[in-house]
């Protein structure tokens, strides 16, 4: 919802706003959301690397409550939800946006699925960055205001360095387990101590993104409102360095401390966009 809600924020600054597209782009993330969990959730499972020994939450599949061919039948489901809105959404705005959505469908199931998943090669943030910041937050400037603005880029850079933070702190809980797997994510590849520094400037560059904005006259000081949430950024960054047997609930809690981060940001920055 995250990218959604501060794309939206901006389109009605940007000009009148459109309600169709906007909740049109809100189903599309969702359904590409739930796409994305169901398919990571299938393939994890398929390849090892999600185990009942697993540190976080029981996941479907690995768990055995859900058969494997189900969690798999329901990610095709949702992309397919995600693939009709967004062809109507395109066709009733703009037309080469079908090719993004396409794209967006691939990476969603390549994360971990497909003979060369990008999520064990320690990509999966870079693509998150891109799609649940770039694209999301732009996308949805894009087809609620009929057209881009510059405004538009810190706020998606925004979104992008929190929902990648969602994702790091998700490797970083699973580091034992994935090395085991042969799951290489960015987490795996950097180790505990310098995967908490990328942390670190994720949450920083989030948060430095509406400042720099303000400072250049992109937009006005009303964009500084995200710095508000800026002490749960904190919160989150302390609870990362949890060591220990009981670090996986600290970091399962940081996790859910994250994603309210960053809907409380974006609720934030579409609030400053229409100052």
């Amino acid at each position: 919802m995250s990218p959604v809600v501060a794309g939206a924020g901006v389109a009605a600054h940007a000009g009148p706003f459109r309600w169709v597209p906007a909740l049109g782009a809100l189903g599309v993330a969702l359904a590409l959301q739930f796409g994305v969990n169901y398919a990571n959730d299938y393939a994890d499972f398929a390849r090892g690397a999600d185990t009942p020994h697993r540190l976080g939450p029981p996941r479907a599949a690995a768990s055995g409550v859900v058969p494997p061919g189900r969690v798999r039948a329901a990610a095709v489901l949702a992309f397919a939800v995600a693939a009709a809105i967004g062809l109507a959404l395109a066709l009733a705005t703009e037309p080469w946006l079908i090719a993004v959505g396409a794209v967006a469908i691939a990476a969603g199931w390549l994360y971990t699925g497909g003979p060369r998943p990008y999520g064990y090669a320690g990509l999966g943030e870079v693509v998150c960055f891109i799609f649940f910041g770039l694209v999301a937050t732009g996308g949805t400037d894009l087809v609620v205001s009929g057209r881009l603005v510059w405004l538009a880029l810190p706020a998606a850079v925004t979104m992008g360095c929190l929902a990648s933070a969602i994702l790091l702190l998700n490797n970083l809980r699973d580091i034992p387990t994935d090395r085991v797997a042969g799951k290489v994510t960015l987490a795996v590849r950097l180790g505990p101590d310098r995967a908490r520094l990328v942390l670190a400037g994720l949450l920083a560059a989030a948060f430095a993104a509406p400042v720099v904005a303000a400072a250049t006259g992109t937009a006005g000081p009303a964009l500084l409102l995200p710095l508000l949430a800026s002490p749960l950024a904190v919160q989150v960054h302390r609870r990362s360095a949890a060591r220990g047997p009981g670090a996986a609930r600290v970091l399962v809690a940081a996790l859910q401390r994250t994603a309210l981060l960053e809907l409380l940001t974006a609720l934030l920055l579409a609030a400053g966009a229409l100052r």
